[in-house]
């Protein structure tokens, strides 16, 4: 049986593989998702200035959600995350699933936020 704590340190070893080969740029920044068991976060960032263009997570509280923690959720922070993109200018990016199996949750996050005008 794999302990939580060795789940965590494979998927950080997995993030640390992912990252060593891709980084954000002004033109075109890193989405990266995080997910916990209760909320998920995603961020876009620009590693070559390290500022974070835009971000949304459940905690937001113009979202209003009824859980924070399924499909639906990660759909929404999708939507949200691309709309702010948007606002800034930003529609080519670069995925980082964060470590995480690209299904569920990420997958979802992924999927709202090509609908909604980011391209990757």
């Amino acid at each position: 049986m794999i302990s939580k704590l060795d789940k965590n340190a494979t998927r950080k070893k997995r993030h640390a593989r992912v990252r060593a080969k891709l980084s954000g740029t002004s033109a075109r920044p890193r989405l990266n998702v995080f997910r916990s068991n209760k909320h998920i976060y995603a961020q876009l960032i620009d590693d070559i200035n390290g500022v974070t263009i835009a971000s949304a997570s459940t905690l937001d509280k113009e979202l209003a959600l009824e859980s924070t923690s399924n499909l639906e959720a990660a759909q929404k922070i999708g939507e949200l995350v691309a709309k702010r993109a948007v606002e800034k200018g930003v529609s080519a990016i670069v995925f980082d699933r964060g470590g995480y199996l690209y299904h569920g949750r990420i997958k979802a996050l992924a999927d709202a936020a090509r609908e909604n005008g980011l391209q990757f």
